[in-house]
């Protein structure tokens, strides 16, 4: 049994964990709301540029001029995986999410033959995989000096991506990151980027429009910003569902140190009660034996 002085320190300890935890969820509810705000604006602007493009690819097809960002090159063997994580823990499951259906996937991947490579962005995804992939890991992007993400900072891991695609050093990429959905739901996801994938929806838009110059010579223009934009687009909802995660994380702890506070003040109560119960006894009897 732990002596009032232990118990006291306890509950001492527990209520300045308490303290930060609340700090730490208010902070996340008012960066919560910037960063819900900047993923959702980016949504409508990243769906009509596939749109566009979606169009444009289906009337460029499997033509023989069709750039490599499209076409591939022809075959999927080497695999490079862009896992996007953030830079500091505290934030529940998040991390670890997008870190699992990466694993996964690198796992099934691995078990068909193929040669995968792995790019982090985020130290807490790079922390988590260099256990058990350190030989995949070819590339690390340090997102820790960023205050805002802009769309820079998308184009700078665009840059290293589309340059190591053109190097010959993959055939496939695909990204992991993790959708906003609401602050108790956020949805990790992966998404193939190169060579790119475009819904069918839109391709009938492009019967309406005659292109200057040729379809494929936007397109070349234009998936490589692509890139950037579906990047970008990662950033932000990895940005939103990073502060609601650790809103929500915040909040179970804030009321997980009350509970606990209650919990060992009542024992705390009842071991001084019983303290001054049994010092009374013994004076009585002290007493009574004078």
């Amino acid at each position: 049994m732990p002596s009032l002085k232990d118990l006291k320190n306890k509950i001492a300890s527990i209520k300045n964990t308490r303290k930060i935890t609340k700090a730490m969820q208010m902070v996340s509810a008012a960066k919560l709301r910037r960063a819900q705000e900047a993923a959702e604006a980016a949504r409508p602007y990243a769906e009509r540029m596939n749109a566009v493009m979606a169009g444009l690819a289906a009337s460029v097809g499997t033509s023989a001029s069709a750039p490599r960002l499209l076409a591939g090159t022809g075959s999927d063997q080497v695999q490079l995986l862009v896992v996007m994580t953030s830079e500091r823990g505290l934030a529940g499951g998040f991390n670890s999410n997008i870190v699992k259906l990466a694993r996964a996937h690198a796992n099934e991947l691995m078990a068909k033959g193929k040669t995968v490579k792995i790019l982090t962005v985020g130290k807490k995804g790079r922390e988590q995989l260099r256990r058990d992939y350190s030989a995949n890991m070819v590339g690390h992007v340090d997102m820790s000096e960023v205050k805002r993400v802009g769309y820079a900072d998308a184009q700078g891991i665009a840059r290293d991506v589309l340059a190591r695609f053109e190097a010959g050093e993959c055939d496939v990429v695909t990204i992991f990151y993790s959708r906003f959905q609401s602050v108790i739901a956020q949805i990790p996801t992966a998404q193939q980027i190169i060579p790119a994938i475009y819904e069918a929806g839109a391709a009938s838009a492009s019967a309406l429009y005659d292109y200057e110059p040729s379809e494929e010579a936007i397109l070349a223009d234009l998936l490589p910003r692509g890139v950037a934009t579906q990047f970008f687009t990662a950033l932000l909802e990895n940005g939103a569902s990073e502060q609601g995660a650790r809103m929500s994380a915040m909040d179970n702890a804030t009321r997980n140190a009350g509970e606990m506070i209650t919990k060992y003040t009542t024992i705390y109560n009842r071991s001084r009660q019983a303290a001054i119960t049994t010092e009374l006894i013994e004076i009585i009897a002290g007493a009574e034996a004078l």
